[in-house]
């Protein structure tokens, strides 16, 4: 991934294009290809502690994700997306390393069901039962420090 740029601000460090072109993506696949309908712009975008990772292609953003902090203090990943023409170019990988990097376990998330081995690569491991959410089957998942 020579050359890669991984762009991370919090949400009143965001353009507008950058803010549209993460928000774009994140509808276009999780709520058009997956035919999910679900609150995607569900204020936690915006909280301070919020950080927004993406990489541009041309001008584009085609991968996000999406970094948040609990009441807990573990720190939570999630909206990571990739556009299609963009997968297996290993974009989403080096955004959850790079999210890994900024938060430090214990990081948890929810993975969608069929990409809890792909999160397991990364060392984290199941922390609850599998659960519907907007007619996805996820998996609650956690890195915890070695």
């Amino acid at each position: 991934m020579d050359g890669l740029r991984i762009n991370v601000a919090r949400f009143d460090e965001l353009t507008v294009a950058q803010l549209y072109g993460i928000l774009r993506l994140r509808s276009d696949v999780f709520i058009v290809e997956q035919a999910c309908a679900y609150d995607d712009i569900d204020g936690r975008d915006a909280e301070p502690a919020t950080r927004h990772l993406w990489v541009e292609a041309g001008g584009e953003v085609v991968a996000a994700a999406r970094l948040l902090r609990n009441r807990d203090g573990a720190h939570h990943i999630g909206r990571v997306v990739t556009h299609p023409r963009h997968r297996r170019r290993g974009l989403a990988e080096a955004l959850m390393r790079r999210a890994i990097e900024l938060a430090g376990p214990p990081i948890e998330l929810k993975a969608q069901a069929h990409l809890a081995d792909w999160y397991a690569r990364f060392g984290f491991r199941p922390s609850g039962d599998t659960f519907d959410e907007a007619g996805v089957l996820h998996q609650p998942m956690r890195l915890d420090a070695t």
